[in-house]
This record gives C-alpha cells, sequence and structure tokens, in this order.
C-alpha cells in the first residue's frame, strides 16, 4: 500500500532513520568499537577465546560456572567433599595456558592479567594511568556513588586524605575495646543458643557476623551501634543483592536507564539509604555543634568536617563515603570471618593450636590491643632466634589460619582497574578504556606461586612470613601475587582495621566456643562483588570446657 500523504512519509522516514542509528549505535557499542580495540591487542600477541555477537564470553562464562555447580553436587544432592577449588576462570586459563589474554563481557573489552611480573607492574602504577574501572560503574552507583571505593583522580585522592588517617595503627588499637564491647551480644546469644539445644547447637553463623562487624563498624567509626543503624545495614543488604545481579542488557549496551522493575527496586532502596543515612549523620553532626565535644573524635566527624566546606554536593559526599564504608567495612570482614570459622571447623587440629594461641596470649580473658600486638610481631623474634621457634609457634597460628583463609577465600575475587590512558605494562601497550582483571582467586591457587597442592588449606604456609606486614607469605613467591586487600595505591584502606577485628572475634569465639562442620552445610563459593557462601555457613557450635582450656 503506497503512502501519499507527506506528511506520513515524513514521519515513516524519520522513524527508520530513529531505527537505524539505534541499530548502528548499538553495533558500534557492542561490536565495532570493541573489535577495534582487541585488534590492537591482538596485534601484540594477546590471545583469547573469541567472542560471539553480542554478548561476548558472558555466556560461555555463565556456563562454565553452572558446569562448576553441578559437579559440586548442588541441587538437593549430599556435598562428599568440600573443594577450595571455585573459580571458573581457572579452568579458562587451563585451556588457554596463558597468563595474559583477551576476553569481553558483552562490548567491555577484559584484560585477564595472572602473570607476575605483569601484576608487578599494575601494583607500580600511579593512580592517574590506572583508575577504579568504570564498567558496572553506573549499575552499582546507587551501592557505593561517588565514594572512595568508585571515584578516580582528585576526587579520590581527596577522599583518601580525609579517611586514610582514620585507619592508622594508632587510630585502630584505641578501637579494639570498642571491637570486644561488640562481640558481647554475639557471645551471649551463642551461649544462651548452645544451652538451650542441650550442649550443642547448629547456627548459621554468617548473620550472625554480620550483625557484630555491623556493630563494630558503627561504634568505631560512626560513634552509633546496630542497634541504631539496623535499618541502614537491612536495606543497604538488600541493594546489594538487586544491584549484584547480571544485567545483560544493560552491560552490552551501556543503557542503564530503563525503568525495569529490579531498576525501580534499586531506585527505591537507595532513596531508603540515603535518607536513613543522612539522618544519622545530621543527628551526629547537631550533636556535635550542640556544646559537648566527643571522647573520641570517629570517620563520620572527619568527613562531616570536609563535607562543610563543600559545595551543595556535600550531602552526595556524606552519603557515598557513609554507604562504601558501611559495605566494606562490614560485609567483607563478617564474610572473611565466616570462611575463617568453616575452615577451622573443618581441620579441628587447627582448631586447637588457634584455640590455645588465645589461651596463651589472652590468658582467657577479652584481647585487647597489647594481645593483638604479641600477635603481630612474634613472628620477628623467631626470625631473630630460631630457639624461639617451638615455643612462640603457637603464637602464629591465629594470623597465619587468617592468611591462609584470606588466600583461599579473599574478599575480592579481582583486583580490577581501567587504563585511564593508554599505558605499557612489561612491554605490552595497553589502550585506554580497556578493562584489566587480576584474577585474585586465580593467583592464589596457582600452584607455580604456592607449590604442590595449592587448593589446600594449609596455614603453614604462612609460617615463616612477618605478620607485621599483612601481605607477606612466607610461601607466596613473589609476595607481590598475594592479594587479599587489593594492590597498588589503591590497597584498601580499612586493612589494619580488618585485620584487628578478624583477630579479637576468632580469638573471643574460640576461647568460648568450639566449632564442628554441620552435616546440613552446602558448600558453594559465590563469586558476587565478595566472594561469599551462597547458601550461608552451618556450624555446629558447643561451648568449650574451662578445663579443657587450661589444659
Amino acid at each position: 500500500m503506497e503512502i501519499s500523504d507527506p506528511v506520513l512519509q515524513f514521519l515513516l522516514a524519520l522513524c527508520m532513520a530513529g531505527a537505524c542509528s539505534l541499530a548502528f549505535y548499538f553495533y558500534y557499542r557492542s561490536w565495532f568499537r570493541p573489535q577495534t580495540v582487541r585488534r590492537r591487542l591482538r596485534q601484540q600477541g594477546v590471545a583469547g577465546p573469541p567472542p560471539s555477537f553480542p554478548f561476548g564470553n558472558s555466556l560461555e562464562m555463565k556456563r562454565l560456572v553452572a558446569e562448576m555447580k553441578r559437579r559440586r553436587g548442588r541441587g538437593g544432592e549430599e556435598t562428599t567433599e568440600i573443594e577450595h577449588d571455585y573459580t571458573p576462570l581457572s579452568t579458562v586459563c587451563a585451556c588457554i595456558a596463558c597468563p595474559v589474554f583477551l576476553y569481553s563481557m558483552g562490548n567491555v573489552v577484559a584484560l585477564h592479567v595472572s602473570h607476575p611480573d605483569v601484576v608487578k607492574e599494575i601494583s607500580l602504577c600511579s593512580s592517574s594511568d590506572l583508575g577504579k574501572a568504570s564498567y558496572l560503574k553506573k549499575t552499582h552507583e546507587p551501592l557505593f556513588g561517588q565514594g572512595i571505593l568508585k571515584s578516580n583522580g582528585e576526587s579520590w585522592s581527596h577522599q583518601r586524605k580525609i579517611i586514610a588517617p582514620e585507619f592508622f595503627s594508632d587510630k585502630v588499637k584505641g578501637m579494639v575495646d570498642l571491637m570486644v564491647d561488640s562481640a558481647t551480644p554475639l557471645l551471649t546469644s551463642w551461649r544462651e543458643t548452645v544451652e538451650l539445644a542441650g550442649g550443642t547447637a547448629e547456627i548459621k553463623i554468617d548473620e550472625h557476623l554480620r550483625r557484630y562487624s555491623a556493630d563494630a563498624i558503627s561504634r568505631t567509626c560512626f560513634g552509633s551501634n546496630y542497634a541504631k543503624g539496623k535499618e541502614i545495614f537491612e536495606k543497604l543488604r538488600a541493594l546489594q543483592n538487586a544491584v549484584a545481579r547480571p544485567n545483560f542488557f544493560a552491560e552490552i549496551t551501556g543503557l542503564r536507564c530503563i525503568p525495569t522493575k529490579r531498576a525501580r527496586e534499586v531506585q527505591r532502596l537507595n532513596r531508603e539509604v540515603n535518607a536513613l543515612i543522612l539522618r544519622a549523620a545530621k543527628e551526629e553532626d547537631k550533636e556535635e555543634s550542640g556544646g559537648e565535644q566527643p571522647t573520641q573524635r570517629n570517620l563520620l566527624q572527619a568527613i562531616l568536617r570536609s563535607a562543610s566546606g563543600s559545595l551543595e554536593c556535600s550531602d552526595r559526599f556524606v552519603v557515598d563515603n557513609c554507604k562504601n564504608i558501611y559495605f566494606a567495612g562490614h560485609e567483607t570482614t563478617a564474610v572473611a570471618a565466616s570462611w575463617c570459622l568453616m575452615l577451622l571447623a573443618l581441620h579441628p587440629e587447627w582448631q586447637a593450636r588457634a584455640r590455645a594461641e588465645a589461651v596463651e596470649v589472652c590468658g582467657g580473658r577479652s584481647p585487647d590491643s597489647n594481645a593483638l600486638q604479641k600477635m603481630k610481631i612474634v613472628s620477628k623474634l623467631i626470625l631473630l632466634d630460631k630457639s624461639l621457634f617451638d615455643i612462640k609457634l603457637i603464637e602464629l597460628q591465629l594470623t597465619m589460619v587468617i592468611q591462609e583463609s584470606l588466600r583461599l577465600y579473599p574478599p575480592g575475587a579481582f583486583v580490577a582497574r581501567e587504563a585511564l590512558r593508554d599505558v605499557d605494562l612489561a612491554g605490552l601497550r595497553i589502550p585506554a578504556g580497556v578493562n584489566i582483571y587480576v584474577p585474585v582467586t586465580v593467583l592464589h591457587h596457582d600452584a607455580s606461586i604456592w607449590g604442590p597442592d595449592p587448593h589446600r588449606f594449609d596455614p603453614d604456609r604462612f609460617a615463616r612470613g612477618s605478620s607485621s606486614s599483612i601481605t607477606a607469605a612466607a610461601g607466596c613467591r613473589p609476595p607481590h601475587t598475594y592479594l587479599p586487600f587489593g594492590a597498588g595505591p589503591r590497597t584498601c584502606l580499612g586493612q589494619n582495621f580488618a585485620m584487628a577485628e578478624l583477630k579479637v572475634v576468632l580469638s573471643l569465639l574460640l576461647l568460648r566456643f568450639d566449632f564442628d562442620l554441620s552435616p546440613a552445610y552446602c558448600h558453594s563459593p559465590c563469586m558476587r562483588l565478595i566472594v561469599e557462601p551462597e547458601h550461608g555457613v552451618k556450624l555446629l557450635v558447643k561451648q568449650v570446657q574451662a578445663d579443657s582450656i587450661t589444659s
């Protein structure tokens, strides 16, 4: 049927032009531009699995994850053996047999880097060359905003100057008593649960540890407690789960404004979290300016003082940084503690050695900063005098257990960087915009770095490492391939805080309870925003007898 009306002809032509423009934009974003970048890297000898239009290698990665879950015995079948080799990228690496290769996630060109020499150069690059990846930045913006975890350039430098001093070692020492106070409700709750169960209780420990860690970060950094900030943490957890769900359309096209049901849920939770944090911040600001000065300044006050001299974006500055600290300060530490206790339950001999250390160092009392310092400096004594090794080795056990747990289950599965400009790494020219992924889980499970059987839980790998340096590892050659807290200028600012918190809560729990793996425990590490147990951690918990501790 021929259309004779000029207006209709114009509208039809306009629609066709719009459709063609949209199709070209989609093709350019999802294939032409990424293919140009891939060609530049392939010309330098960088190989990789061929991408498919328009998903890249995303579907292949999804298939590998599904295969790994089936192999692990999910879907109602009982798990007969716990395997610590859980990353699908290790399968890809084995197939490609190359530590540096290309792959694509939608329209994002990713460079996988697990070669120690290249990893070292990445750790030495300045923050102006390599920054936080913009991939998924819009998707994750409701959770992180423009806070320190996702910002780059001068914005990141400014935030680092404010936040870093609050986590220096001298500040963390003053937080230990508050960490112990935060653990008191946890200890009381578990003791009552065990007594009511007749001596042994099955407890899903990860949720309890999240509450403990949330209370610790609230007390130490925000002058509050978990009861006061409970709603913030609950909504942040819901927001994290909503944001972590994959969105292939947004990843391929770059369009993240489609008003889907999930997008509306994210927007609603984001508004609610923002309002709650602003209310808490204003209450803190009002208390500080009301007359009485706090006995101990905290991170929130430092953020508020900095924001008070800013422009109209001060509210967003406060909210975004509080979100970043809430997330990084409680979620990752709680999950790390859960993995530690799971591994100790799986290896009772190490549980006994770590408990003996807690008794030796703390004398049966709650740990303080002096006790933690003992755990920190004892390896120096060993290196100076080998005759002290047998006597003092016991005081290394907990630190070694934590380090090995962070090796097997690092909080972050990747160190992700984006080339902010063209950069040279080990003779390879990386175009601006390429996302560089250092797979922490792959490096931490590499037999060429850790020796035979790298998937085995063996804290003795760290026996001669100086625990005054969190990342020191005698069994790790070279040491820069141990990355539980990231690498380079963007290394986690709160690593001293995290290690102190882990030592406090694990010491207190080991002094009072004994742990076994529950028959209902389903081992399924899940790589979302962090490496977490997909189905939680269920342990059998019973109280430790006083005579068994003293003996």
